[in-house]
């Protein structure tokens, strides 16, 4: 049986295409993909991501629980803040990206993916410390996103805090529809935006005034598909794609999350941190690049990749951008073979089509 976010019936009633995704049954499209990415671009969009998972993390030792399990340094934000980091492995592949959300030192919230909900609350239990406390309350909890340029004239005239004031990875709690939210200004799409989390059976009420309010600032639903062609013109890793158990965070772009110092540590340790290390010393054998396709051919997740005659890599994740109007993908390659500019082949079914490596992200706003 898959599980159903709160939303199902609207989704439904707004005639949504609905497909599995880990786990669950959740709108891929309603219109089409590339109007969705565009309204999105463009003006503003509405997503269901009810099926993230939520995990407190409570006790007078919570903020050294975090950082044990986080590739970031949490003790380097405040309370309101959030922060993005990799949860690793002891030989340094990835368990998941999560976000760390602060309220006070005793206090946190990560936001994990869906699919790895279970998965991640039993390896940080299976790590639990004394002095903390692990609550997976993820089905207690709602999550939509809005996001795009008119994502805070939408919310503002919902929510008494002013959005002004909280910027980029910041987080407040507050009200909408008088009821209480969890309201960061963070998001998966390369646009300014903002992650609403309330109560699961406050969804519909959620869903209802964003959409009544932004009906005249263009605001649509938006799909599982137009948030991966999204993501991916920003560049932002996907969980099972570009980051995952055999792929290490330093191969995939996100060395600035993990936060190595010396050997000496300029940090309390984290799991996996020696094996990264000793990666880093030994010398990254793979990067994450971008490649913009010169001949007509999308590179899909898990096409080869080229130099010559020789494979050097794989795609990971691959589209056809609507904001570019150009085929674009992710790809692991050998280290050596990465140099901006460069030409190299994807095979396309039969065909070994031209690409050349560019800079990332593909899109980034002004």
């Amino acid at each position: 049986m898959l599980k159903r976010t709160p939303l199902f019936e609207i989704h439904k009633k707004l005639g949504a295409r609905m497909v599995e995704f880990g786990g669950w049954e959740m709108p891929v499209q309603y219109t089409g993909v590339i109007e969705e990415h565009r309204a999105v671009r463009n003006s503003a969009g509405l997503f269901d991501i009810s099926h993230m998972g939520e995990i407190f993390v409570t006790g007078e030792h919570a903020r050294d629980f975090v950082n044990l399990i986080t590739t970031n340094d949490i003790s380097k934000i405040l309370d309101g803040q959030c922060q993005y980091a990799a949860c690793c492995y002891e030989k340094g592949g990835v368990v998941d990206d999560v976000i760390s959300y602060r309220f006070n030192p005793k206090k946190y919230l990560i936001i994990v993916n869906a699919s790895n909900v279970d998965k991640d609350f039993e390896w940080f239990q299976k790590n639990k410390t004394a002095g903390v406390t692990l609550e997976n309350k993820s089905s207690d909890y709602s999550l939509l996103a809005l996001q795009g340029p008119k994502a805070q004239k939408i919310l503002q005239p919902l929510v008494d805090y002013p959005l002004d004031k909280l910027v980029y990875y910041h987080f407040c709690e507050t009200k909408m529809g008088g009821k209480p939210i969890i309201l960061s200004r963070t998001g998966y799409t390369g646009e300014d935006g903002f992650e609403i989390c309330g109560a699961w059976d406050d969804a519909p009420v959620f869903w209802e005034l964003l959409m009544k309010e932004g009906a005249s600032n263009g605001l649509q639903p938006i799909g599982l598909g137009a948030r991966d062609t999204l993501r991916l013109e920003a560049a932002y890793s996907l969980y099972g794609h570009e980051i995952g158990e055999t792929i290490n965070p330093l191969e995939a772009r996100l060395g600035w999350v993990v936060k190595l110092g010396s050997t000496t540590l300029d940090k309390s340790d984290f799991i996996g941190k020696k094996a990264l290390q000793e990666i880093k010393a030994s010398g990254i054998k793979r990067n994450l690049v971008g490649i913009e396709m010169v001949e007509n051919g999308i590179p899909r997740q898990g096409y080869e990749v080229f130099s010559g005659e020789r494979k050097i890599g794989v795609i990971t994740s691959g589209t056809f951008s609507p904001t570019l109007n150009k085929a674009i993908g992710l790809a692991l390659v050998e280290s050596g073979f990465g140099a901006v500019g460069s030409e190299l082949l994807v095979q396309v079914r039969r065909q070994k089509l031209r690409g050349q490596i560019v800079n990332l992200p593909f899109y980034k706003r002004k």
